[in-house]
């Protein structure tokens, strides 16, 4: 007899009650994660894994501090992200377009498209070195399986079925949670050095930190974020911009910071054990020159045992599936909101073919990469620079559109968020400067 049986009638009644209130709980917050949430998860993809295993195995604790220092910038800059595109119903590219000149919107957009499909092919690469890992065979056959399927779901799946397959496998994440918990850390030392920063001017260090920066707070997400902002709207009838509808911006704006601080938080703290793991593995045993996510997992196998070799290597996987699309979403919402395209994953293919031709050849670029002669090691590690560079000159730009009433009408940022989003663009910046100054 069940436990929910064996209790009377008023009880049982109570006890059902009870669940189905938590159940409808659970809806509405799962309800309320959407582009934050996705978002925050692909900024984890394995370009990033391998920067951030590169970090803990040369650097060991020493750049907990980074992911503890950047959360609150990376969730300002994308709340940011969010309002622009809510607000307006456009994403970046197509408020650059409606208020800035030509010129500046075509250098973004140019940046933005080179950083983005460097990144892609490398995240590929690392899908299909994993997955050569686990059950052998030929990664790069792998590598065009991963990309043919990433487009094929991004262009056909219906978009709301297409947003809950990309909201789930966010969850790939908590396979790198659980490597940092199987293996023997000292938690003590990672607080300390997670609590107080230090730092070196040392050129290797000063490049780590830019490439943790560049992976962390990166282009792509805030085009994206933006994007899918004004993507939801527009596909929800009772939406508006909140432009037109004012009636509507305590709700959103709510939901918005739920969504990306969520997002922001469950991204930093991935990445922080992904740092911790390596650092507990790889750097203790004097392992400090990690290229790659498969290289990383690799070399866990000896140290941390081939569970942990495993749960590694399947999230790296898992969380590409995620990151892929995404990055070639962001392309072609960029590229189609900078020529007015018609644009948005909700979209039938016949109806937006440009915006899905856009997606399909990034993908194909992205899979030419890996058949070429350049060397997918500096790829995957210059494209985390090439997006901390990039991102300086945008971040510029989102600020002066978010503080702009001609652009954001009554929504303009407020004074914290200002001053935040302020902060992480000079960080940023600094960042930039310094490591070109060592260089």
């Amino acid at each position: 007899m069940s436990r929910l049986t064996a209790l009377g009638p008023a009880a049982r009644l109570a006890a059902q009650r009870i669940a189905a209130a938590n159940a409808a709980l659970n809806r509405r917050l799962i309800g309320r994660l959407g582009p934050g949430l996705i978002t925050g998860a692909s900024d984890d993809d394995p370009s990033g894994i391998a920067t951030y295993s590169q970090a803990g195995a040369q650097f060991g604790y020493a750049m907990c501090w980074v992911m503890l220092f950047t959360f609150p910038l990376m969730a300002a800059i994308q709340e940011i992200s969010a309002r622009i595109g809510r607000v307006t119903g456009r994403g970046i590219a197509g408020n650059l377009r409606a208020h800035y000149p030509p010129w500046l919107l075509r250098a973004i957009v140019a940046l933005l498209l080179i950083a983005n499909i460097a990144n892609l092919g490398a995240d590929l690469g690392a899908m299909g070195e994993a997955l050569q890992l686990l059950i052998g065979g030929s990664a790069k056959l792998y590598v065009v399986l991963f990309a043919v399927a990433c487009a094929i779901l991004e262009i056909f799946a219906r978009y709301e079925r297409y947003v809950a397959i990309l909201k789930w496998s966010s969850l790939s994440l908590l396979a790198y949670a659980a490597t940092a918990l199987i293996i023997d850390v000292p938690w003590a030392n990672v607080a300390r050095h997670t609590l107080v920063p230090t730092f070196s001017f040392d050129t290797d260090y000063v490049i780590a930190i830019v490439a943790v920066l560049g992976t962390t707070i990166t282009p792509y997400c805030f085009f994206w974020q933006s994007s899918q902002e004004a993507e939801d709207e527009r596909v929800d009838p009772r939406a508006r911009p909140l432009l037109e509808a004012p009636e509507q911006a305590p709700a959103e704006i709510a939901r918005m910071r739920f969504d990306t601080y969520t997002g922001m938080g469950y991204s930093n703290l991935i990445s922080l054990f992904i740092i911790v793991t390596t650092a507990a593995t790889l750097h203790v045993h004097g392992i400090t020159d990690i290229q790659t996510s498969a290289q990383a997992a690799e070399a866990l196998r000896p140290l941390a045992g081939p569970f942990t070799f495993f749960i590694f290597s399947a999230g790296i996987i898992g969380i590409g599936l995620l990151a892929v699309p995404v990055l070639a979403g962001s392309c072609a919402y960029a590229l189609g909101e900078a020529l007015d395209w018609t644009t948005g994953l909700g979209r039938a293919p016949l109806d937006a073919k440009a915006f899905y031709g856009a997606i399909t050849v990034a993908t194909l670029i992205g899979i030419g990469i890996n058949f070429t002669a350049i060397d997918p090691i500096k790829a995957l590690f210059w494209s985390a620079v090439l997006n901390g560079v990039v991102a300086v000159p945008l971040m510029v730009m989102m600020m002066l559109m978010a503080v702009q009433p001609r652009v954001m009408g009554r929504f303009t940022l407020p004074g914290p968020l200002r001053a935040l989003g302020w902060l992480c663009t000079g960080t940023m910046a600094v960042a930039v400067a310094i490591m070109f100054a060592t260089l």
